[in-house]
């Protein structure tokens, strides 16, 4: 005779954020009926990769740590950066013999810092709990006082996923880059690694099948994967098995050089914010992954609104090819963003922007990929007194925003400012700045009412009058996930 079993069913529910990979506890159920409407709940869990920073034995690093005070979290969680495991002789692992921690993150809302020197600096895996995982954000900035690459370079930490774009990465004469790939899992990630030049896929089996052993970090430089020259590149690393975190650091023997940060997924409309002022060349790379061309306004959003860069008025972009534009100092002079939107037909596109300052042997690059909107919230970390902008552009509609300064990592008493911006402008908001700063803070964007809002932060340091800078965009910290209300079904256990 068959005896009925009963047992209950608990759901669990994992949710990939772009801030790291984000676990909840899905809420009890509260009686039968229909579903209610999602809750927006906190993360429980976030990870951070940071790749190694330099190669050079002049640069010095600094790490920065913040997490914005979330409500409705835990009392409770930690947060925690591991050096990544070292390849040893036969191509395998080991991980490192325990060291002090590069930092100890504190409580939410107060930055914590951290350094090293040096060409030794390894990839760092971060892992945060409870009350610090929701927009857990984490800064690594290089100063590299000569050499290839010399300048300010930083990055965001960045997510654990299984495809990165990258357009505006390079393998011409005087650039050196290479596609950082870091495995946070306890099992090996397999990756491939195409290049796409003016002409299309640059085919070559060298990039396919890419090992990354658990708990380490694999820099490839891209020259080892063709024997082509690109001035221009889209780099696209895919994730057979596993998944890493991505970044390209793109160095140039004399215009500096910085991390290229994945572009946004593909879209047929891209928002690149923060073009400084003082700009003296913009390179806009752009590409798209379908088997269709796009066809694309170009408009760069200034202080007074929509404008049409002369002789740039559209882009086409054939598929499956990158595609450059110089767009010259088109800023002339003011702040600015640069929107693409489809003339026609919507297609698919990533997209990003090589932004130079300085002229002659004394100039700098950053880059600016296009990015998502800020959403409910984003943090940027690592800002000074003096050295840090703020760029909010409202492409579509006016919006409010809510800027927050918060404590210093030294000390200090956060500090609000909301701010407006018109529709269609870009604007370099004047900062708040912690009262009695001491150290550096973190500023937290978040807008209030209106249209959608795209935000990028710069951080400068001028050297021997070369103008170091870096730039970093602002997507949403996706510090809550919406997780649906479920309700019990007890007319399963009858079948």
């Amino acid at each position: 005779m068959n005896r009925p079993a009963l047992s209950l069913l608990a759901g669990v529910v994992a949710l990939a954020a772009v801030t790291g990979f984000a676990e909840m506890k899905a809420p009890a159920a509260s009686g039968a009926g229909t579903a209610k409407a999602a809750a927006q709940l906190p993360v429980e869990r976030t990870s951070l990769l940071c790749p190694a920073p330099s190669t050079s034995d002049l640069a010095d690093t600094s790490y920065t740590s913040f997490t914005p005070v979330t409500t409705g979290t835990d009392s409770s969680g930690k947060a925690e950066l591991q050096s990544a495991a070292e390849e040893s002789g036969d191509g395998t692992s080991s991980k490192k013999k325990p060291t002090k921690p590069v930092l100890e993150p504190k409580d939410p809302g107060t930055p914590a810092t951290g350094d090293s020197s040096g060409a030794d600096s390894p990839a760092l895996l971060g892992t945060a709990e409870g009350k610090y995982a929701p927009g857990w954000t984490v800064q690594e900035t290089t100063e590299v006082a000569a050499g290839n690459g010399r300048g300010l370079q930083g990055v965001n930490c960045t997510a654990p996923d299984t495809e990165f774009w990258f357009p505006g990465a390079s393998t011409a004469t005087g650039r050196t880059d290479y596609v950082h790939l870091t495995n946070p899992d306890d099992s090996a990630a397999v990756v491939d690694i195409q290049l796409f030049g003016k002409d299309g896929d640059l085919k070559s089996t060298v990039g396919e099948g890419i090992t990354v052993e658990p708990h380490a970090s694999e820099p490839i430089l891209l020259s080892t994967l063709t024997d082509d020259e690109e001035t221009d590149l889209t780099v696209h690393v895919s994730v057979r098995s596993g998944r890493v975190g991505a970044s390209v650091q793109a160095l140039d023997a004399k215009l500096g050089g910085d991390w290229l940060a994945a572009s946004t997924d593909p879209a047929g409309s891209l928002v690149m914010p923060g073009i400084p002022k003082d700009a003296t060349s913009v390179r806009l790379i752009a590409f798209t992954p379908g088997d269709s061309d796009a066809d694309l306004k170009v408009r760069l959003s200034s202080p007074t609104g929509m404008i049409t860069p002369a002789g740039h008025e559209t882009v086409h972009v054939k598929a499956g090819m990158t595609t450059a534009v110089d767009l010259g100092d088109v800023t002339r002079g003011d702040p600015g963003s640069l929107v693409l939107t489809p003339t026609d037909q919507s297609v698919p596109i990533v997209a990003a922007l090589k932004v130079v300052r300085g002229k002659g042997s004394k100039q700098e690059t950053a880059f600016i990929p296009a990015t998502g909107q800020v959403g409910t919230r984003a943090t940027a970390a690592d800002n000074s007194a003096k050295g840090s902008t703020l760029s909010l552009v409202a492409p579509t509609r006016t919006a409010t925003v809510k800027v927050t300064a918060s404590a210093g990592s030294g000390g200090g008493t956060p500090v609000s400012k909301t701010y407006t911006i018109k529709a269609g402008t870009t604007e370099d908001v004047e900062l708040p700045v912690p009262g009695g700063l001491k150290g550096t803070y973190a500023l937290t964007v978040e807008p209030q009412s209106g249209g959608p809002v795209y935000a990028a932060r710069t951080l400068s340091a001028t050297e021997e009058g070369v103008p170091g800078f870096t730039i970093q965009t602002l997507p949403d910290d996706r510090g809550t996930v919406s997780v649906p209300q479920t309700d019990e079904d007890l007319s399963v256990l009858q079948k």
